[in-house]
Protein backbone atom coordinates (compact mmCIF):
# COMPACT_ATOMS: atom_id res chain seq x y z
CA UNK A 1 0.00 0.00 0.00
CA UNK A 2 1.34 3.30 -0.90
CA UNK A 3 -0.79 5.36 1.05
CA UNK A 4 0.50 5.94 4.51
CA UNK A 5 -1.53 8.47 6.35
CA UNK A 6 -4.75 10.52 6.13
CA UNK A 7 -4.54 14.25 7.35
CA UNK A 8 -7.61 15.69 8.34
CA UNK A 9 -8.92 19.08 8.48
CA UNK A 10 -11.64 19.52 10.95
CA UNK A 11 -14.23 22.13 10.58
CA UNK A 12 -16.64 21.02 7.93
CA UNK A 13 -14.35 17.72 7.33
CA UNK A 14 -14.16 15.72 10.22
CA UNK A 15 -17.86 17.20 11.57
CA UNK A 16 -20.33 20.18 10.37
CA UNK A 17 -19.14 22.74 13.33
CA UNK A 18 -18.92 26.16 11.87
CA UNK A 19 -23.15 26.36 12.86
CA UNK A 20 -21.87 25.78 16.34
CA UNK A 21 -18.23 28.02 16.41
CA UNK A 22 -20.90 30.85 14.97
CA UNK A 23 -23.25 30.86 17.82
CA UNK A 24 -19.90 30.40 20.13
CA UNK A 25 -18.61 33.66 18.78
CA UNK A 26 -22.58 35.34 19.23
CA UNK A 27 -22.58 34.27 22.56
CA UNK A 28 -19.05 35.39 23.38
CA UNK A 29 -19.69 38.60 21.78
CA UNK A 30 -22.96 39.47 24.08
CA UNK A 31 -20.54 38.65 27.63
CA UNK A 32 -18.14 40.87 26.33
CA UNK A 33 -21.03 43.36 25.96
CA UNK A 34 -20.02 43.90 22.18
CA UNK A 35 -22.97 44.42 20.06
CA UNK A 36 -21.98 42.14 17.20
CA UNK A 37 -24.19 39.26 15.66
CA UNK A 38 -23.20 36.76 12.84
CA UNK A 39 -26.15 35.33 10.94
CA UNK A 40 -25.11 32.61 8.81
CA UNK A 41 -24.85 34.66 5.47
CA UNK A 42 -22.41 37.06 6.67
CA UNK A 43 -20.64 34.02 8.56
CA UNK A 44 -20.17 32.31 5.35
CA UNK A 45 -18.60 35.70 4.05
CA UNK A 46 -16.20 35.78 7.51
CA UNK A 47 -15.23 32.26 6.87
CA UNK A 48 -13.31 33.24 4.25
CA UNK A 49 -10.85 34.36 6.52
CA UNK A 50 -9.00 31.27 8.24
CA UNK A 51 -8.45 31.61 12.01
CA UNK A 52 -10.92 32.68 14.99
CA UNK A 53 -8.92 35.37 16.01
CA UNK A 54 -7.80 36.43 12.33
CA UNK A 55 -11.99 36.46 11.67
CA UNK A 56 -12.65 38.82 14.55
CA UNK A 57 -9.73 41.30 13.47
CA UNK A 58 -10.93 40.88 9.69
CA UNK A 59 -14.48 42.24 10.75
CA UNK A 60 -13.25 44.85 13.14
CA UNK A 61 -11.89 46.17 10.19
CA UNK A 62 -15.26 46.89 8.26
CA UNK A 63 -16.81 48.54 10.97
CA UNK A 64 -16.96 51.84 11.56
CA UNK A 65 -15.99 52.79 14.79
CA UNK A 66 -13.44 55.58 16.51
CA UNK A 67 -9.98 55.12 16.58
CA UNK A 68 -10.01 54.28 20.27
CA UNK A 69 -12.79 51.79 20.51
CA UNK A 70 -11.48 49.94 17.68
CA UNK A 71 -7.93 49.71 19.56
CA UNK A 72 -10.08 48.46 22.63
CA UNK A 73 -11.63 46.15 20.73
CA UNK A 74 -8.89 44.66 19.01
CA UNK A 75 -6.89 44.44 22.56
CA UNK A 76 -10.03 42.18 23.75
CA UNK A 77 -9.96 39.73 20.94
CA UNK A 78 -7.25 37.04 22.88
CA UNK A 79 -10.40 37.47 25.59
CA UNK A 80 -13.43 36.66 23.38
CA UNK A 81 -11.53 33.67 21.46
CA UNK A 82 -10.87 32.39 25.12
CA UNK A 83 -14.61 32.56 26.05
CA UNK A 84 -15.95 31.70 22.58
CA UNK A 85 -13.69 28.36 22.95
CA UNK A 86 -15.39 27.71 26.60
CA UNK A 87 -18.51 27.78 24.84
CA UNK A 88 -17.87 26.16 21.89
CA UNK A 89 -16.39 22.69 23.50
CA UNK A 90 -19.62 22.94 25.96
CA UNK A 91 -21.94 22.77 22.99
CA UNK A 92 -19.84 20.07 21.04
CA UNK A 93 -19.73 17.79 24.49
CA UNK A 94 -23.41 17.96 24.35
CA UNK A 95 -23.97 16.61 21.33
CA UNK A 96 -24.28 19.82 19.07
CA UNK A 97 -21.46 18.57 16.39
CA UNK A 98 -22.25 15.09 15.52
CA UNK A 99 -19.05 13.82 13.10
CA UNK A 100 -20.31 13.69 9.20
CA UNK A 101 -21.53 10.73 7.98
CA UNK A 102 -18.39 8.35 6.87
CA UNK A 103 -15.90 9.53 8.47
CA UNK A 104 -15.68 7.56 11.99
CA UNK A 105 -15.89 4.67 9.20
CA UNK A 106 -13.02 5.41 7.37
CA UNK A 107 -11.30 6.26 10.78
CA UNK A 108 -11.88 2.66 11.56
CA UNK A 109 -10.58 1.36 8.10
CA UNK A 110 -7.43 3.46 8.42
CA UNK A 111 -6.56 1.69 11.65
CA UNK A 112 -7.15 -1.90 10.23
CA UNK A 113 -5.29 -1.05 7.65
CA UNK A 114 -2.05 0.24 9.69
CA UNK A 115 -2.55 3.67 7.63
CA UNK A 116 -1.51 6.89 10.18
CA UNK A 117 -3.86 9.58 11.11
CA UNK A 118 -3.18 12.96 11.53
CA UNK A 119 -5.05 16.87 11.60
CA UNK A 120 -4.00 19.88 10.07
CA UNK A 121 -6.17 22.56 11.09
CA UNK A 122 -6.82 26.60 12.10
CA UNK A 123 -8.42 25.33 15.07
CA UNK A 124 -7.27 25.04 18.84
CA UNK A 125 -6.30 21.54 20.35
CA UNK A 126 -8.95 22.10 22.94
CA UNK A 127 -11.67 22.59 20.60
CA UNK A 128 -10.09 19.33 18.60
CA UNK A 129 -9.93 17.44 21.51
CA UNK A 130 -13.88 18.07 22.74
CA UNK A 131 -15.15 17.20 18.83
CA UNK A 132 -13.31 13.80 18.38
CA UNK A 133 -13.81 12.53 22.20
CA UNK A 134 -17.21 13.11 22.15
CA UNK A 135 -18.03 11.64 19.18
CA UNK A 136 -15.57 8.62 19.56
CA UNK A 137 -15.22 8.11 23.28
CA UNK A 138 -12.67 9.89 26.07
CA UNK A 139 -8.65 9.52 24.81
CA UNK A 140 -10.18 9.12 20.88
CA UNK A 141 -7.66 12.25 20.62
CA UNK A 142 -4.92 9.95 20.84
CA UNK A 143 -5.45 7.98 17.91
CA UNK A 144 -3.97 10.80 15.67
CA UNK A 145 -0.06 10.33 15.91
CA UNK A 146 -0.33 14.06 14.87
CA UNK A 147 -2.08 16.85 15.42
CA UNK A 148 -1.32 20.59 13.74
CA UNK A 149 -3.18 22.94 15.45
CA UNK A 150 -4.18 26.71 14.90
CA UNK A 151 -1.37 28.17 16.68
CA UNK A 152 1.51 25.57 15.73
CA UNK A 153 2.83 27.19 12.77
CA UNK A 154 2.38 31.47 12.07
CA UNK A 155 0.89 31.35 8.78
CA UNK A 156 -2.79 29.49 8.69
CA UNK A 157 -4.39 28.06 6.16
CA UNK A 158 -4.69 29.08 2.45
CA UNK A 159 -0.40 28.71 3.43
CA UNK A 160 1.13 25.23 3.54
CA UNK A 161 2.33 25.45 6.60
CA UNK A 162 0.55 23.25 9.04
CA UNK A 163 0.58 20.47 5.92
CA UNK A 164 4.27 20.92 6.29
CA UNK A 165 4.64 20.22 10.00
CA UNK A 166 2.28 17.35 9.87
CA UNK A 167 4.54 15.34 7.54
CA UNK A 168 7.17 16.75 8.90
CA UNK A 169 6.23 15.15 12.68
CA UNK A 170 5.05 11.71 10.46
CA UNK A 171 8.50 11.71 8.75
CA UNK A 172 6.51 10.92 5.54
CA UNK A 173 6.61 12.56 1.94
CA UNK A 174 3.88 14.26 0.39
CA UNK A 175 3.52 10.83 -1.91
CA UNK A 176 2.49 9.53 1.11
CA UNK A 177 0.05 11.14 2.32
CA UNK A 178 -3.69 12.32 1.48
CA UNK A 179 -5.38 15.62 2.75
CA UNK A 180 -9.09 15.36 3.39
CA UNK A 181 -10.35 19.03 3.39
CA UNK A 182 -14.16 20.93 2.79
CA UNK A 183 -13.08 24.43 2.17
CA UNK A 184 -11.21 26.22 -0.71
CA UNK A 185 -8.41 27.51 1.83
CA UNK A 186 -7.87 24.18 3.07
CA UNK A 187 -7.90 22.91 -0.24
CA UNK A 188 -5.62 25.43 -1.63
CA UNK A 189 -3.16 24.87 1.38
CA UNK A 190 -2.74 21.21 0.83
CA UNK A 191 -2.06 21.52 -3.00
CA UNK A 192 0.80 23.93 -2.01
CA UNK A 193 2.18 21.23 0.24
CA UNK A 194 2.21 18.31 -2.65
CA UNK A 195 -0.49 16.64 -1.09
CA UNK A 196 -3.30 14.44 -3.16
CA UNK A 197 -6.49 16.30 -1.47
CA UNK A 198 -9.67 15.07 -1.28
CA UNK A 199 -12.27 17.68 -0.63
CA UNK A 200 -16.37 17.12 0.53
CA UNK A 201 -17.72 20.48 1.10
CA UNK A 202 -20.31 21.79 3.50
CA UNK A 203 -22.76 24.16 3.72
CA UNK A 204 -20.79 26.53 4.31
CA UNK A 205 -18.38 25.96 1.36
CA UNK A 206 -20.41 24.36 -1.28
CA UNK A 207 -20.22 27.87 -2.96
CA UNK A 208 -16.34 27.51 -3.24
CA UNK A 209 -14.09 27.42 -5.67
CA UNK A 210 -12.69 23.62 -5.58
CA UNK A 211 -11.85 22.68 -9.01
CA UNK A 212 -8.69 22.06 -7.93
CA UNK A 213 -9.42 18.97 -5.89
CA UNK A 214 -7.88 15.87 -6.62
CA UNK A 215 -11.18 14.15 -6.09
CA UNK A 216 -14.53 16.17 -5.05
CA UNK A 217 -17.05 13.96 -3.72
CA UNK A 218 -20.25 15.25 -2.10
CA UNK A 219 -19.47 13.12 0.95
CA UNK A 220 -17.49 9.70 1.72
CA UNK A 221 -20.24 7.78 1.37
CA UNK A 222 -22.06 5.10 3.73
CA UNK A 223 -24.18 2.17 3.89
CA UNK A 224 -27.56 4.07 4.93
CA UNK A 225 -26.19 7.14 2.38
CA UNK A 226 -24.38 5.53 -0.56
CA UNK A 227 -22.77 8.35 -2.97
CA UNK A 228 -24.66 9.58 -5.49
CA UNK A 229 -24.06 7.39 -9.37
CA UNK A 230 -21.96 10.19 -10.62
CA UNK A 231 -19.41 10.18 -7.21
CA UNK A 232 -19.79 6.27 -7.24
CA UNK A 233 -18.54 6.16 -10.92
CA UNK A 234 -15.08 8.16 -9.93
CA UNK A 235 -14.74 6.35 -6.76
CA UNK A 236 -15.41 2.98 -8.33
CA UNK A 237 -17.38 2.92 -4.59
CA UNK A 238 -20.32 3.30 -3.04
CA UNK A 239 -18.52 5.05 0.07
CA UNK A 240 -15.12 6.08 -0.58
CA UNK A 241 -12.70 3.61 1.53
CA UNK A 242 -9.16 3.02 2.34
CA UNK A 243 -8.41 0.60 -0.35
CA UNK A 244 -10.25 2.99 -2.99
CA UNK A 245 -7.89 6.02 -1.62
CA UNK A 246 -5.20 3.96 -2.40
CA UNK A 247 -5.80 3.11 -5.76
CA UNK A 248 -6.69 6.21 -7.15
CA UNK A 249 -3.37 7.96 -4.85
CA UNK A 250 -1.21 5.46 -7.32
CA UNK A 251 -3.21 5.85 -10.26
CA UNK A 252 -2.56 9.43 -9.77
CA UNK A 253 1.56 8.98 -9.54
CA UNK A 254 1.64 7.04 -11.98
CA UNK A 255 -0.09 9.12 -14.26
CA UNK A 256 1.53 12.31 -13.25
Amino acid sequence: MKLKALIFDVDGTLADTEETHRLAFNEAFVKLGLDWEWDRSRYVQLLRTTGGKERMLAFLDTQEVADAERARIAALVPEIHRIKTGLYSAMVTSGRAPLRDGVSRLLDEAREAGVRLAIATTTTFENIRALVDTNLGAGAIYRFDVIGAGDDVPRKKPAPDVYEFVMNKLGLGEDECVALEDSSNGLRAARAAGLFTVVTPCFWTQHEDLSAANLLLPGLGSAQNPLPPAAAALVGNTALGIADIDRILQAAHMSA
